[in-house]
This record gives C-alpha cells, structure tokens and sequence, in this order.
C-alpha cells in the first residue's frame, strides 16, 4: 500500500509533493514527514522505491551531512560544527585502541576468510551467549544456537521488521524514540511504525514524564486497528533513547503481558545497558527475567556500538529462541554480514576474563572508568543547563541529556522548534530536535555529552549565545505587544518537568540535591518577568 501511495515517484505520475500531502495523520503512521521535498529531485533513473529512498530523511540526515562538511577540530578547523547531535561515546578512544591493537586480536586464519555460517561464527556466538548470560544475569545459561550476528541494530532492525511483517502494516513504538528505526524499519520492509505519544505532563498514574504505560499501549493499539492498521509487534528501547529513562522489572513485565495478550512480538533494544553511569540506577535485562510472558515472541538486541565506543565498528547481536525468526533473519545475514577479522576480534574483546570468571579487563579497568567519564560529562552538561536555568530530564543511561527549550519558542510550533534547531547549526553546534523523535510536543532538544571536556565547554558556549540572544529577542517582542499576555503561545514548562532527577518515587522528591533546587530557583528567575517590572528604583 505505502508503495503504490509513491509509485509516481519514478516518473510514472503525481509528484513528491502531492504524496506528502496524503493525509496519514489519521492513521497515526506518518512515514512522509522524513521526505524533503523542497529539495527533492526526481530522478529518471531511479525506480520509485529509489527515488523514496532518496528523499527519506529529515534534520538528522542534514545535520550530520552538514557536519562532515564542517568538521570541528582544535588545530585545523576550530570554527568547525560541534556534534552534540550524532550518539556517539567520544570519551573511550585511549582504552579501546590499546585493547584492539593487542597482539591477541591479529589472526589471520584461513576460516576467517572464507564465508561463515551466516549467523555468525560459531566461536562468536558462543562469546555473545556467555558475555549476554553474565551481563543480563540470565536466571540460565544462554545458547549460542539461539544467537545471531550482524552488521549492527539497524540491520536487525531491518531484517526483524521484514521477517515479522508484510509490506504496509506495522510496529507499535513509544515516542520519543530513536528515529533512525523508522528508516531501518521502512526502507527494506516497506513497515511502519505506529506512534505511542507520550507528553511531559505527570496524570494519572504517572509518576514521571513521558512515561510510558500498557493502558497507553492498549489505545494506541486499539486506534491504529480502527484505522485498518495491522500492527505485527512493539518496540522496546531499554535504556530509552532520548530519554534516558530504564524501565522497572514490574514495568518491563506489564508491556510484555500487553504484547502477550495481543499476541504481539515484543523487540527490546539494550544497546545502552552497560552504559548506566550512576550506582543508584539498576538495569534489568529482559534476558534476566526468571520467566518472559511469551519467549517465542521475545527477541533482544544488544552490539557493542555504544557500550565499548566504537561505532565504526558494525557488530550488532539477536537473540531469539524462536528457531523460524532465527533462521528467517539468518537467511537476510548474507546481506549484512560481519566480516570474519572483526568477528575475531569481537570475540576477543568480550572474553577478557583474565584469572577471574568474570571478564577482568572489561569490568576492571573499562566499564569503571567508561562510567567515571560518562558522569562526569554528564553532570559537567547538566550543571551548566541549571545555570542557564533550562529544565531537562535527568537520568543516568545512555549519552544524551532530554532538554526542555519550550521557553525559547514564541509560538509554541514545530516550525519554530526547527528554526531553533538551524540557529544552533548557524552557530556551529549541531543538536537534535524533538520532531527528529517523534516528540508530540515541541521545543525539546537531545544533546550528546559523552564528549571530551573541551568540546564540551565550546559547544555549550555556542549553545548559551543562541539561548541568550533568543532570550532577549522574546523580551523585545513582548515590549512591542504590551498587551499579550505573558503566557500566551508559550508552553510552561516549570509546572511540567523541573530538573527531574532518577525514577523516584513521589516520597523520595525530598531528596533531591541542593544543586537541583538552585538551578529550579535560577530558571524561574530567568523565566520571570518580576525583576523588570519590580525595579530597585520602583522601590525607592
């Protein structure tokens, strides 16, 4: 279906514009908002699937291309773009270059050059069972025949979507969320997503923002089967990107009991899991749970992208005991195979054990301080986002701070977010904004921290000029329009989302740091009209 609504892109009937004009918003799957069609060329010697695939992409896409093309550097280029926007664990360089530059890592052995198994090298699978077992703390051991390799999560995502659903129907998924699982998901399967909406407002039973629940899953999911749309499975990101957000063990269990009632498969993405920085946060693994609602339709994803800070390295790992997924994905393996040297070296990498049965040189010397330098760059961020007096959701996984600009928007619109974001990219720091997300309210921006120290303060330098000149720019609007009210078209974000610290319960709030409450009283200073209409010499 979603085909046939673009086959007149290859030059075989309506434009690219009238495409996007469809209205799917009823559906709630919008695929054609990652078209660019004010840039967009047709192209002649592209099918339409082809010329679809060239238009499919949004901020993100020009972003990143914008960046490769201005590329920050401390002696060549320093007035080059800073990329806060890209997730990437800029902090780790010096310990995985030692590591994978060792001599145990260079073999060069005969099998490794010839085609493998095309799950994987047995040798590896078995790793990735015993690493997954102790990590994820599996009540039992895990099978290696239940392990399957690829060249990173997006082409599992692409090969699950395929493999679980027919071309036009669909995944259900929380937003905000991960944007590049639509183009994964879309571009080979022709599958979309269906959007969870969550908000920043605490109702209900909520006790923290965009926090996602089953009865949010069940109307969403009953919306989309009134619409006509067939949703095959769900999307978990656990740890949450861009939140940062890693869900309980009575939560993890309430969205699989969902998935089992509708008989849903349920794909839980733990790319982040070892990337936990703060001792007060526990992450449970899907894999650790003594007893999962339906294992044949329970699939874990996991790669050492962001755990071990090599995203050039594309290695990505399922694991399903349902053996027709496993061999339906394996038969797509051929098209995203690892090669057999960095299967090696994969393998390597992860039984590091030394004398101990636990692996002694990721434990002891990189996860420890992986974790020292993602907080420090973490609260380095954050103490800098309560000086300006920006709310954001605080949390303790992943690279990525969740920031509320809602008060640097007039009007309180997506075009007005996107005009913010190109304003950050004039100033050379690259950010990702809300829409990129799917976020259902605008004005909300991801920034990368796990950066080195002097980015950091650089790009937050550029970040502060944009948000001071915005600042003075709506402070000059609202003289010229006396009688506007303070609120009006602006989102108030203080009674919504203030510093929200780890998941805590509503007794434990009295916890909160001092630092936390400092930067609350700085941003209602900041976001008061009182000092200018309460002058010293009004006083006198």
């Amino acid at each position: 279906q979603a085909l046939s609504e673009i086959e007149g892109m290859g030059g075989r009937g309506s434009n690219l514009q009238e495409m996007r004009l469809r209205p799917l918003a009823k559906r709630r799957v919008d695929m054609h908002s990652f078209c660019n069609p004010s840039s967009f060329q047709r192209s002649p010697y592209l099918s339409a699937r082809g010329n679809f695939a060239s238009a499919f992409q949004g901020s993100t896409e020009e972003g990143y291309n914008a960046y490769h093309a201005d590329k920050y550097d401390e002696d060549k280029n320093p007035n080059g773009i800073i990329n806060f926007g890209t997730s990437e664990n800029k902090l780790c360089f010096d310990l995985m270059s030692k590591r994978l530059t060792q001599a145990d890592m260079d073999l060069m052995d005969p099998s490794l050059l010839q085609y493998p198994d095309w799950k994987g090298h047995l040798f590896l699978r078995e790793e990735v069972a015993r690493f997954l077992t102790y990590y994820c703390k599996a009540p039992a051991p895990l099978k290696a025949e239940n392990v399957i390799v690829l060249n990173g999560c997006g082409s599992l995502f692409s090969a699950l979507a395929t493999v679980l659903c027919d071309p036009g129907e669909a995944i259900l998924i929380a937003t905000p969320c991960y944007g590049g699982i639509t183009q994964s998901i879309f571009l080979y399967g022709n599958v979309k997503l269906v959007y969870v909406y969550l908000d920043s407002k605490i109702t209900g039973t909520s006790t923290r923002p965009f926090q996602l629940t089953a009865e949010k899953l069940e109307k969403a999911l009953q919306d989309a089967r009134a619409e006509g749309v067939t949703v095959r499975a769900l999307i978990l990101l656990n740890p949450q990107n861009p939140l940062g957000d890693i869900y309980s063990l009575s939560e993890l269990r309430d969205y699989l009991e969902f998935a089992k009632r509708h008989e849903l498969h349920v794909i839980v993405d733990e790319i982040y899991m070892l990337s936990v920085f703060d001792e007060s946060a526990t992450f449970h693994s899907v894999l650790g749970m003594d007893r999962l609602p339906d294992p044949q339709r329970t699939h874990v994803m996991w790669g050492i992208t962001k755990d071990f800070a090599v995203s050039g390295i594309r290695f990505g790992t399922l694991y399903t005991e349902n053996q027709d997924v496993a061999n339906a994905v394996a038969s797509l393996c051929y098209f995203h195979g690892v090669c057999g040297p960095v299967q090696h070296k994969v393998a390597q990498l992860l039984r590091d054990r030394g004398e101990s049965v636990a692996p002694y040189w990721i434990n002891q010397v990189y996860l420890r301080a992986n974790r020292a330098r993602l907080k420090a760059a973490h609260t380095y961020v954050t103490d800098e986002l309560k000086t300006l007096g920006v709310p954001f959701l605080n949390r303790n996984a992943g690279f990525f701070v969740w920031i509320d600009f809602r008060k640097y928007l007039k009007t309180g619109t997506f075009e007005e977010e996107l005009l913010l974001w190109k304003r950050f990219l004039d100033n050379k720091v690259l950010l990702s904004c809300g829409k990129a997300f799917e976020c259902s309210e605008p004005g909300w921006f991801r920034i990368i921290f796990a950066d080195k120290t002097h980015r950091l303060q650089l790009g937050m330098q550029r970040i502060r000029k944009v948000l001071e000149e915005r600042e003075q720019e709506i402070l000059a609007e609202e003289k010229e329009q006396p009688c506007q009210s303070d609120q009006d078209g602006k989102a108030d974000s203080t009674d919504e989302v203030i510093f929200v610290s780890r998941h805590q319960d509503p007794l434990c709030a009295s916890n909160s740091s001092l630092g936390d409450l400092i930067g609350l009283l700085q941003q209602q200073m900041r976001s008061s009209d009182w000092l200018q209409k309460n002058t010293a010499e009004q006083f006198a």
